[in-house]
C-alpha cells in the first residue's frame, strides 16, 4: 500500500510527522509496511499523486487539489480520501469525488476534548460566565447568583461522537437530556430522543440547548427565528455545530432583548470573525475561535488510528465506519 501524507504549507501546530505515523504503525502492526510519503508542497503533492492508493490531508487540501474533473485524471490509483477532519460541509455537494473513491473523516477523533467543552460550557452558563465577561468590560459590579445542573434539562441536536459524550457527561451532572437526531432510537446516556422533525415539540423544555450536529441542507438554518422563539424565557445556548446552523442575528436580538440569559459559541459566520462583528460585543455572548474540540496532544494519533482502523475494515470487505456518504453529507 502506498500512503501519502499532504501537510498544509506552514502547518505548526498539528503537522503529521514520521514519528507520529510509526507510533500508529506500531499500535496496528497489521497493516503491515506501508510505503508513506510527506509534503507540503505543490511539487511533493504531484509525484505523490501518480503512485498514492491512500491520501490523508485535510479539507482545504482536498479543495484546492481536486477541483471538479480532477479525478481520478490526476491520481489514477487513488482509492481512499482521510480527511483530518470530522465536519466536510465544506466540500460539497461532493460531484468532485468519483465513486469509487472511498471518503472517510475522522469522527471520534474529538469526542473527548469536545465532550468536556461541552460540560464546561453548560457549567459557565448555569453560573452566568458570559454575563460577568460582558460586566467585567463594563467594570460593573453586578451580582447574578447562578445554581447547579442536577435537575436541569438540556436538549442536544446531534447525538454523533461530539454530541453523545456532552449527553454523558450531562447525564453524569445530573440533568435531564433530551436528544434530537434523524432517528429516535434510544441513546444509553438521553432520557428520551425525538427525530429533528420532532425537534419543535421539545425546544420549549430546553433550559439549554447545545448544538453538536453536522451542517447539511437538513440542517442549515435549523435554529431560525421561529425556533429560537420557541425556548422558554432564558434559555441558554451552546453551538458547537457550525455558525450556519443558526441565525446569528436572531440569537443576538434574543440575547438584547433578554430572552435568551447567555451562549457559547465556538463557531460563526464568517470564521475567522471581523473586527467590529456584532458577535464580539453582543451582551451575554462568549465567542470562541473554533478550537474547542482539537487538542494537540492527541489529535494527530487519533486521527491515523481511525485511519488504520477504517482501512484494516476494508481491506476484509468490511464497511468502513468513517466512510462519507455524499448523499447525506456526513
Amino acid at each position: 500500500m502506498r500512503m501519502h501524507i499532504q501537510n498544509p504549507a506552514g502547518e505548526t501546530l498539528f503537522p503529521v510527522t514520521p514519528a507520529q505515523v510509526a507510533a500508529a504503525l506500531a499500535r496496528h502492526p497489521e497493516i503491515g509496511q506501508p510505503v508513506i510519503s510527506y509534503a507540503d508542497d505543490d511539487a511533493g503533492f504531484a509525484a505523490a499523486m501518480a503512485e498514492a492508493e491512500v491520501l490523508l490531508t485535510w479539507t482545504r487540501v482536498v479543495k484546492a487539489r481536486f477541483p471538479v474533473g480532477a479525478l481520478p485524471g490526476i491520481a489514477p490509483k487513488l482509492k481512499v480520501i482521510a480527511c483530518t477532519s470530522a465536519g466536510l460541509d465544506g466540500l460539497s455537494p461532493f460531484d468532485w469525488l468519483p465513486p469509487e473513491i472511498v471518503l472517510l473523516n475522522n469522527r471520534g477523533a474529538h469526542a473527548a476534548k469536545a465532550g468536556e467543552f461541552a460540560l464546561m460550557s453548560l457549567l459557565m452558563l448555569a453560573s452566568h460566565i458570559p454575563y460577568f465577561g460582558t460586566q467585567q468590560r463594563a467594570e460593573s459590579w453586578s451580582k447574578r447568583f447562578g445554581s447547579t445542573l442536577a435537575g436541569r434539562t438540556v436538549c442536544i441536536v446531534g447525538l454523533g461522537s461530539i454530541g453523545g459524550t456532552a449527553a454523558k457527561h450531562a447525564k453524569a451532572f445530573g440533568m435531564k437530556v433530551i436528544g434530537v437526531r434523524n432517528s429516535a432510537q434510544p441513546h444509553p446516556h438521553c432520557d428520551e430522543v425525538v427525530t429533528t422533525a420532532a425537534l419543535d415539540t421539545v425546544l420549549p423544555r430546553a433550559e439549554f440547548l447545545l448544538l453538536a450536529c453536522p451542517l447539511t441542507p437538513e440542517t442549515r438554518g435549523l435554529i431560525d427565528r421561529r425556533r429560537i422563539g420557541l425556548l422558554p424565557r432564558g434559555a441558554k445556548l451552546v453551538n458547537m455545530a457550525r455558525g450556519a446552523v443558526w441565525d446569528q442575528d436572531t440569537v443576538c436580538d434574543a440575547l438584547e432583548a433578554g430572552a435568551l440569559d447567555g451562549v457559547v459559541t465556538d463557531v460563526a459566520v464568517p470564521e475567522p470573525l471581523p473586527a467590529g462583528h456584532r458577535l464580539w460585543r453582543t451582551p451575554g455572548m462568549l465567542v470562541v475561535p473554533h478550537v474547542s474540540s482539537d487538542d494537540p496532544a492527541t489529535y494527530n494519533d487519533d486521527t491515523l488510528d481511525i485511519l488504520f482502523r477504517n482501512l484494516l475494515a476494508m481491506r476484509a470487505g468490511q464497511p468502513a465506519p468513517n466512510r462519507v456518504e455524499p448523499q447525506r453529507g456526513y
